[in-house]
């Protein structure tokens, strides 16, 4: 949340038109840093991937991320469906391909701008375009096709990007895949997220 400084220029106004300028402008600095975007690392079997989420396009859906973050949700998932020349996805299944209890759906925020473009992360979801809980893939092509409209009037909700281990994406989807128990593309060895945290300071991505 942007903090809001209560009225600085008067205490400046002896200083001169310069000063009062600098401290505007540092005023304006200090309050990008409060608004940055969140980064998370997913460390997995094959390396580690940050992700950079975009508060600002899409609050709900990256609200909702960072709560399945913080929780522990996503640590011992897998990337349970690879797809080379589409997307890999993840977020809800263990080495076992059991699901978990997840939280209610959310809206779907698919008409922000952003754009299923290479190494974006989006939401995946059901029919139903406000179905979205704790599943998500990062694409490994450019994918307009599933941008808002879409061919059904709505579109999977783009919500960060890849900052930090695009070489590990392009691993994982390049992993032997196989069908198991009725799923398509999984891969025949787990790739397992071994922990999923948010980054703050020193170890944030410039």
């Amino acid at each position: 949340m942007m903090h809001v400084l209560k009225s600085p220029v008067p205490r400046f106004a002896a200083r001169g038109a310069a000063t009062v300028a600098a401290a505007v402008a540092a005023l304006a600095l200090s309050g990008a840093a409060f608004a940055a975007d969140p980064q998370v690392s997913l460390k997995t079997s094959m390396g580690e991937i940050v992700l950079e989420l975009n508060q600002e396009k899409a609050p709900v859906t990256v609200d909702n991320f960072l709560k399945y973050v913080k929780a522990g949700f996503y640590k011992g998932t897998i990337f349970h469906r690879v797809i080379d020349g589409f997307m890999i996805q993840a977020g809800g299944m263990d080495a076992q391909l059991r699901g978990r209890p997840t939280n209610k759906p959310i809206k779907n925020e698919s008409n922000n701008g952003l754009s299923n473009e290479k190494y974006s992360i989006a939401m995946a979801r059901e029919g139903n375009p406000d179905s979205a809980t704790s599943q998500f893939f990062i694409n490994v092509v450019d994918n307009p096709g599933l941008d808002y409209p879409n061919m059904n009037g709505s579109g999977y909700a783009v919500f960060g990007k890849v900052v930090k281990g695009q070489e590990v994406v392009d691993k994982i989807k390049g992993v032997v895949v196989d069908d198991v128990r009725g799923m398509e593309n999984v891969p025949v060895t787990p790739v397992v997220i071994q922990s999923a945290t948010l980054l703050k300071g020193d170890k944030l991505v410039k």
